[in-house]
């Protein structure tokens, strides 16, 4: 049976120069620490369209019995060609996350487009956002926007707290429940087409995704593109991989298996022992 769904959309027009800016010839993502083009022009018309609106300061009404939900945040690099696309649930609890939206603007970044997206159980809200015209590639960005999103849950949900890892750092209660790293830690490289698909699932933690990116470049393999997902305390993450172009041979793709399985069960680690 269809569930019955409602959406909001936020769409931001495009100004002249993010239309020039996104008809640059597209990085890797570990390839994108060249000089920035200058930024977008500040002035920007946004226009809003609703359907079925909910509050738009607050969440879903919640009660103390009620099982809190597991969050959940994914950063797909993958479905636009041009933006980043941030997505973001936690149960029905979620409004449409105008917080969200003004952090996100404040480490410099445009929201494009939002979606709200409502069924009976979850609420799902997602943001395609751009940073000078171009999808988001700088790894340190990426994982400053994770990291906000989650610390803007927290403030504003603090029942999640013990449903995140991060809870343990920024949250008001730690999670009961803690991950055993060594058992949640799997690594799995496959061919996917020209390239190799990287699969991630560990503990989370923050400075994870840097951690990550930094162990994949020391054995000088690149990045074309990456999905991270944080799902309550694990991290599940794939990324698109290659060796000068081309998907990587079983022998690379068993070093690089080791040195990430190596290094991510044991996160306190010297970084050159690996």
């Amino acid at each position: 049976m269809a569930l019955a769904t409602s959406h909001h959309i936020v769409s931001v027009a495009p100004s002249a120069s993010a239309a020039a800016a996104s008809r640059l010839p597209r990085r890797g993502l570990l390839r994108s620490r060249a000089a920035s083009p200058a930024p977008l022009a500040a002035a920007r018309r946004i226009c809003c369209r609703s359907v079925n609106s909910a509050n738009v300061l607050g969440a879903s009404s919640t009660t103390s019995d009620e099982a809190i939900p597991v969050p959940v945040v994914m950063i797909d690099q993958d479905s636009d060609r041009d933006a980043t696309i941030v997505q973001l649930s936690f149960g029905d609890r979620l409004g449409p996350l105008l917080d969200t939206m003004k952090a996100l603007k404040d480490l410099g970044l445009d929201v494009t487009k939002g979606t709200v997206a409502t069924d009976s159980a979850v609420t799902q809200t997602k943001f395609h956002i751009m940073r000078f015209g171009r999808k988001v590639e700088d790894p340190d960005m990426l994982e400053r926007i994770r990291l906000t999103i989650i610390n803007n849950l927290l403030q504003y949900h603090p029942e999640a707290s013990e449903k995140l890892a991060m809870g343990e750092f920024f949250g008001i209660k730690p999670p009961e429940k803690k991950v055993d790293i060594d058992i949640a830690t799997h690594v799995v490289v496959e061919d996917d087409g020209p390239k190799s698909m990287l699969y991630i699932e560990t503990a989370d933690r923050p400075g994870l995704l840097l951690e990550i990116i930094k162990i994949i470049a020391d054995t000088n393999i690149d990045v074309e593109s990456a999905e991270i997902d944080t799902e309550g305390l694990v991290a599940k993450d794939k990324f698109h991989v290659s060796y000068r172009g081309a998907k990587l041979n079983s022998s690379l793709s068993q070093v690089l298996i080791n040195c990430l399985r190596y290094y991510l069960r044991r996160p306190e680690t010297d970084e050159d022992s690996y």
